[in-house]
């Protein structure tokens, strides 16, 4: 299975990106976003308060980066010429963007922003004081048809997260803690998928393991985006999972709502409702599709079951090099679609072939939650499961 991405995609994107700029009135485009430069180039780095700046022309490809950058993207294939400011604020980040593109023989520019975003304290010029900007979002929206070769990432990410989940269903047990359970699975299974790929794991993370494998239990489990809590497991927890890996910058999604020991009545109930919410919309998925349908078919059933009031979210978003991204299943994604408010269009409201899904409807009373996740491709003639860890009941009780 493929660990890496070909060098044809970043070839790919950057003709993509210069044939959209061949239809505009401007000499180049620019972007500022971490996530938007290793899209087109494969160089990842973190955004802090230091801005990284790519300007890309029909000749060229050209990046200002801070000084402890430039060992790092100056072997980059795609980057013709690296510019480096010291610092930030001394370095004048944007003056020193400004003078590479006007080197490049730009004047006018198409902008993912008008300036560095603002975090960790970051405040600085903006990119219209030195050149004639206009905005565009084409990287967001480029990303969400994967390529072949992307959901072949995403699928050998899937294949490591489901070795970390099992690796917590194994390990998890009346007394341990639910941190010390997480971070067994998740050193056990890093460490296997390290000593598998060898050489052909592409290093994208710092200073942990390439797979993520976590709980959290009892009463945490009722918030949809609950804490770990500090209290060993016991018997009648429910817990919900959470398990993924870093292949090549990509990332899959698996969940599970699981018990340690047998399940009561009532949570095998809500447990069946939840399950039976996930195979609604897995069912409904497919290239076509409306998005908005899917969440629809959800909601209705949970009408039909007397239930929504137990609803916290929609059934779930598309994810790739980022763990949450659009298009998101959710009743309302068509009315944003059309939207004055949004770039989209009524195009966009409909399901494509490499659409890379989580399904996760979830059920939280007051006390537990109840949600499974998994991640499901779109492709030509229907759908593809990408994680595979057992879904029913009998494959989520921990003994």
């Amino acid at each position: 299975m493929p660990t890496k991405l070909p060098e044809s995609e970043f070839e790919d994107r950057l003709g993509e990106v210069r044939d959209r700029l061949g239809g505009k009135d401007a000499d180049a485009a620019v972007f500022f976003d971490a996530s938007s430069i290793e899209y087109l180039t494969g160089f990842g780095h973190i955004q802090t308060e230091r801005p990284v700046v790519l300007g890309v022309t029909e000749e060229g490809v050209e990046i200002t980066v801070p000084r402890l950058e430039v060992e790092r993207v100056e072997p980059n294939p795609w980057i013709g010429a690296v510019h480096h400011y010291f610092d930030y604020p001394g370095g004048r980040p944007i003056e020193v963007a400004a003078e590479m593109l006007t080197g490049m023989g730009v004047e006018s520019v198409l902008a993912d922003a008008d300036g560095a975003p603002g975090v960790m304290g970051y405040e600085g010029s903006a990119l219209s004081e030195f050149l004639e900007v206009e905005t565009q979002s084409w990287i967001p929206r480029m990303r969400w048809a994967k390529s072949e070769s992307e959901v072949d990432l995403i699928r050998e990410s899937a294949k490591w997260a489901n070795l970390g989940h099992r690796y917590l269903a194994e390990y998890a047990e009346v007394g341990a803690h639910p941190a010390t359970v997480s971070q067994r699975a998740s050193t056990d299974a890093s460490r296997a998928m390290l000593d598998t790929l060898g050489k052909r794991f592409e290093e994208r993370v710092r200073g942990s393991g390439p797979v993520h494998a976590g709980f959290i239990s009892a009463h945490e489990t009722a918030l949809p985006h609950g804490h770990t809590p500090n209290q060993p497991l016991r018997e009648g927890d429910v817990l919900v999972t959470g398990a993924s890996s870093n292949v090549d910058g990509y990332r899959s999604e698996l969940e599970r709502t699981m018990f340690v020991g047998e399940p009561s009545d009532e949570q095998v109930h809500y447990f069946e409702l939840m399950l039976e919410a996930q195979t609604i919309a897995i069912e409904a998925l497919g290239p076509g599709v409306p998005i908005a349908d899917v969440d629809h078919a959800v909601w209705e059933y949970f009408e039909e079951q007397g239930v929504t009031n137990l609803a916290q979210h929609h059934v779930g978003h598309n994810i790739g090099m980022g763990g949450h991204e659009p298009p998101y299943i959710d009743r309302g994604w068509a009315e944003h679609c059309e939207s004055e408010d949004t770039s989209y269009t009524a195009e966009d409201a409909v399901m494509e072939p490499g659409h890379v899904y989580t399904i996760e409807p979830g059920l939280y009373t007051e006390t537990e939650g109840y949600r499974h996740s998994d991640t499901i491709a779109v492709t030509e003639d229907g759908v593809e499961w990408l994680t595979y860890f057992p879904r029913e009941l009998e494959g989520n009780v921990i003994r």
